[in-house]
């Protein structure tokens, strides 16, 4: 037997353990465009794009705050009516989070709470839960978060019990009694796990975590679907991912991508409509000459139109 230098056999088992993983095959984004004119500011990111999103909502205060995750809540003060919950921050600040009327364009209130990225915020079983500082979860009764969106001003709401420490918590979405929240990560695919949400609002971990597109900045989930909103820098495109819900491996997956304007933040649904948040309208971009696509309105799309992508 041929005794070799022990940094020899680490360099040589290296090298067989790269050749054996397999690299990610490439996702192709469809970036064809018509070449006319857009419903929004600056050139066009996809054919796909404009022909199925338009313009929905103002987002407030956007001279003050960067608006992050999005969410929805039926139902919100028992009269029937529905509200999109946007997330914003500001380093330093106290973080916000608005009710928005989509019927209307109306902001019914808005809410400060202590401060985080809010890359994340949904609802479910009488919780809103929004990312909080690190990789962690904190969760908000609705009761008290409908009343503080009554109230004038901009009350402050403080959490329920402490933060849940997750694996990651850049965007999260629900779906019945199942929260999905992940990490963003601008070099390579993320990953995301599912967590069963309790009457209390207890977060249970299921085994096993959802490969992710790199550069996840939001997510809502449907039925059979996981809808991704990816983007990073301000003069960078973003994509959109429909994704079929059933394989971890997104090589696997059956899926669709297409180009959308920059950076896209959060996603929710609402009655069947798509509804997806833009940081680039906030007072930090907004000005700046490298913002590709200045957008301080969501845009909305038919969930169908999106989902018929990958039946």
């Amino acid at each position: 037997m041929v005794k070799r230098p022990l940094a020899i056999v680490i360099t040589v088992l290296a090298a067989a353990l790269t050749a054996a993983t397999p690299a990610h095959a490439a996702i192709s984004c469809d970036t064809s465009t018509s070449g006319g004119s857009t419903f929004y500011d600056g050139p066009s990111a996809s054919y796909k794009y404009d022909a199925r999103f338009s313009n929905s909502a103002s987002i407030p205060n956007l001279g003050t705050h960067t608006p992050q995750g999005a969410g929805t809540w039926y139902n919100w003060d028992g009269s029937g009516k529905n509200l999109i919950l946007i997330g914003a921050y500001r380093d330093g600040a106290d973080s916000q989070i608005y009710g928005i009327d989509p019927s209307t364009g109306s902001t019914v209130g808005v809410v400060a709470i202590a401060e985080s990225h809010v890359g994340g915020i949904t609802v479910s079983k009488g919780w809103a839960f929004v990312s909080g500082q690190g990789s962690s979860i904190r969760k908000y009764r609705l009761t008290e978060l409908r009343d503080a969106l009554k109230a004038a001003g901009t009350p402050y709401l403080a959490q329920v019990g402490t933060a849940r420490d997750v694996a990651g918590s850049s965007f999260m979405g629900s779906y019945g009694d199942s929260l999905f929240s992940g990490t963003f990560n601008a070099d390579g695919r993320g990953t995301m796990y599912e967590y069963k949400i309790a009457d209390d609002g207890t977060l249970t971990t299921v085994a096993g975590a959802w490969e992710i597109p790199t550069k996840t900045q939001g997510l809502t989930v449907t039925a059979n679907h996981f809808i991704y909103s990816t983007s990073y820098g301000r003069g960078n495109r973003s994509n959109i991912y429909v994704v079929k819900r059933g394989q971890k491996d997104l090589d696997a997956a059956a899926l669709s991508c297409f180009r959308a304007p920059s950076m896209t933040e959060g996603i929710t649904e609402l009655n069947g409509t798509a509804y997806l948040v833009y940081e680039s309208g906030s007072y930090l971009y907004a000005s700046d000459p490298a913002t590709l696509n200045v957008i301080p309105r969501m845009h909305k799309a038919t969930i169908s139109s999106l989902t018929s992508l990958v039946p």
